[in-house]
């Protein structure tokens, strides 16, 4: 055996073969996907998928999709990587029951609810924890290990010895890990997006993402476009990735054209096999889509100005240009499927060739051979005819013949053994059984009704915002960072002190666990979590877990496994109207809150926007603060923390003239970012007693919801 080379720093882990995912926003792509050489491909089946504006497949194209796979050697992943409604879920495992019907290999998802459904109902359909589950360190691993979840898709934002250490962990768990690779990279950390949410209804998270990123936001003094990134390429560290053990290395691309997903793929297939794609392909793949070229920075650790990029009309014209060559990639099938062959011509019986992929065996009969005339067939020869199996999905890997002498076919006959027995062994191959599939009761049970005057829970991003007699207030908590001094700290004795962490932890993990042990030795019992890694960590100090909207807690039965995930409470999701947090609040199994004041965070990024700049930003001058302006001159605050930034909405929510709707829920959660102390005091008065709203304000999604 060879001796193991370290990558990078990185020793090489002994897995199984390293898969190459490609998107399949439609047939053609799929098509396309697979004749350029992907392992695997997803897609959506109608609702419910995080690109419900690509073409995806209707449930007539379900099961021919997956059994043209399966015939191919690919596996096929249904992608159901959205949020749903309570009253939808009923319509989303029917959608889950479809795909296990048609034998899927697996389930992308984000919604907790409905991945606990899923659970119940199918345990042996593979879970996947989609990148919209925003995951991002080991921490959360645990958590979606006890949730069922066999892969998880771990956060374009991470550096490689952040996926070295998360891929090692995972293995630890016997879970796989899928790494991005090539396609668009969102400002935002997927799933912590309310950006097209908040300025237009629709929702990321719903699978409509506007892409408002997309356009003029800009920073003073900045180039302009702020939160639009290049895309991301990791072709050149392939090798690294399989060094770590990523099970699968994933093409984004669903919303883009089959030449598109055909360059990706072939790239991406010579790299994982070891070859160094011909720099015209690569070039290609340049030109038929990217933002003004792509990026590694996450990766490699170098975020800043040469990670953003726009597309641009000179871009367009140039993907036009290359088309034709792309379509060369895929004019023919890929024959990536191992057979061995046996051929029997014995005199006086039909000829007979068996074909056997190791699983399926298709035997054929053909005529009763010949006298040989001039020169009988022999095992050579009969090798060389009965191994063309171009224009089909397989190569000969193993070939022997029984041929009794004088005796001989023609050509024509051996060619159509050779037909006959490829086109029944696909037919085999692609008759796949069903996932069994039970669906579950989705009965939930009424909770107590909550309370008349719900609780108040202020959130302060400094210490120096707190009022001075907050015992006026009469506040159920208040809430400050973690890394916050918060022994100093002296509240009424009716408060509550909560420690937050923040959304971002890339890399962090050690740092939040000294600070939370701070916490604890400070007497703090609670922790408000806005992501699995933070609630994770939070669990295993012996805290009580107040799960924050960055959980994305969208229906009834996300709720129901939040609370048997150990949450003690939760802050339901911002992007969720009102009447249905209502209606959920009927059987909350844990107290709830709602996001009733402040700047929504719309997101959450490892690249601030105030960087793009020549030659960066300094960040030590800005003081962790920054302002973004929008066509229309609304200004959007960023603000940072534990290395990375955030988007805040230009204007707060406000809901204090409408506290009688607020009934029902445990607590209000009042977020105060840039506010100053006496803002606060004023905030919180208003919400004590009710308060008319200041000349700017929004109510959030809670009245119009999100599509």
């Amino acid at each position: 055996m060879p001796e193991a080379v370290t990558i990078n720093g990185i020793e090489p882990v002994t897995a199984a073969a390293t898969e190459v995912l490609s998107p399949a926003g439609s047939p053609a792509a799929l098509e396309a996907a697979m004749r350029a050489g992907a392992d695997a491909a997803y897609f959506g089946l109608g609702g419910f998928n995080a690109r419900k504006n690509a073409e995806n497949f209707d449930d007539g194209a379900l099961t021919g999709a997956v059994a043209s796979c399966h015939g191919r050697g690919v596996k096929a992943y249904l992608t159901l990587n959205t949020l749903a409604r309570t009253d939808e879920m009923a319509a989303a495992l029917t959608t889950a029951e479809k795909a296990a019907a048609a034998g899927i290999d697996g389930v992308i998802v984000q919604d907790l609810g409905l991945a606990a459904l899923l659970h119940k109902a199918a345990p042996a359909l593979p879970l996947h924890a989609s990148t919209q589950m925003s995951v991002h360190t080991p921490a959360a691993l645990p958590f979606l290990k006890e949730m069922g979840f066999v892969r998880v898709v771990a956060a374009r934002e991470m550096s490689r010895e952040e996926l070295a250490a998360f891929c090692k962990a995972a293995r630890e768990l016997d879970m796989e890990v899928e790494v991005f690779v090539h396609g668009a990279l969102c400002m935002c950390v997927s799933g912590q997006c309310l950006l097209s949410a908040v300025l237009g209804g629709r929702s990321g998270n719903r699978g409509l993402c506007a892409q408002p990123c997309r356009l003029p936001f800009q920073a003073e003094g900045s180039a302009g476009y702020d939160l639009s990134l290049k895309d991301m390429s990791l072709i050149d560290h392939i090798a690294e990735l399989k060094a770590m053990g990523a099970a699968s290395l994933k093409i984004e691309g669903r919303m883009k054209r089959p030449e598109y997903v055909a360059a990706a793929t072939a790239v991406c297939r010579m790299a994982v096999d070891g070859i160094s794609p011909p720099a015209a392909l690569r070039e290609a793949l340049e030109q038929v889509f990217s933002r003004s070229g792509f990026t590694d920075g996450y990766f490699t650790g170098r975020p800043g100005p040469r990670m953003f990029g726009r597309r641009t009309e000179e871009d367009g014209r140039r993907s036009a240009a290359v088309l034709p060559l792309l379509h060369e990639l895929t004019r023919r099938e890929r024959q990536g499927v191992p057979v061995d062959g046996v051929f029997t011509l014995r005199a006086g019986e039909p000829a007979r060739l068996a074909l056997t992929d190791g699983r399926h065996t298709a035997q054929v009969a053909g005529p009763v051979p010949e006298a040989a005339v001039n020169r009988p067939l022999d095992g050579g020869t009969a090798a060389e005819r009965l191994s063309k199996l171009g224009g089909t999905c397989f190569y000969m890997r193993d070939f022997s013949a029984a041929i009794d002498p004088g005796v001989t076919l023609p050509a024509s006959a051996l060619s159509a053994l050779r037909r006959e027995a490829a086109g029944r062994l696909l037919e085999l191959r692609e008759q796949v059984g069903p996932i069994p599939f039970q669906r579950p009761d989705l009965t939930l049970s009424a909770a107590p009704a909550g309370p008349d005057t719900p609780g108040l829970a202020a959130r302060f991003a400094d210490l120096r915002q707190m009022p001075g007699d907050l015992e006026a207030f009469g506040l159920r908590a208040v809430c400050l960072p973690v890394e916050a001094e918060l022994a100093a700290v002296k509240l009424p004795k009716e408060t509550e002190l909560w420690a937050h962490l923040p959304r971002g932890l890339f890399g962090r993990e050690d740092w939040v666990w000294e600070r939370l042990s701070r916490a604890k030795e400070a007497g703090v019992k609670t922790a408000l979590c806005g992501n699995l890694s933070a609630a994770g960590l939070a669990r295993r100090a012996g805290m009580a877990v107040q799960w924050d909207i960055g959980m994305n807690l969208f229906n009834a039965y996300a709720l129901q496994k939040a609370a048997g995930l150990g949450a003690a409470g939760a802050v339901l999701a911002a992007e969720a109207a009102l009447a249905d947090c209502k209606a959920i609040l009927r059987t909350a199994p844990i107290p709830c809150g709602l996001y009733a004041y402040g700047r929504l965070p719309l997101m959450l990024t490892r690249n601030c926007p105030g960087k793009n700049r020549a030659g960066g930003a300094d960040c030590a001058a800005c003081g962790g603060s920054c302002q973004l302006s929008d066509r229309k001159g609304l200004r959007f605050p960023v603000m940072c923390r534990a290395g990375c930034a955030e988007l805040y909405n230009s204007r707060p929510v406000w809901m204090a003239d409408r506290l009688e709707e607020l009934k029902g829920f445990s607590y209000l959660l009042l977020s105060f970012t840039t506010e100053d102390r006496e803002t606060c005091a004023e905030v919180l008065e208003a919400y004590r007693a009710g308060g008319k709203p200041p000349a700017v304000f929004t109510r959030g999604m809670l009245y119009r919801g999100v599509e």
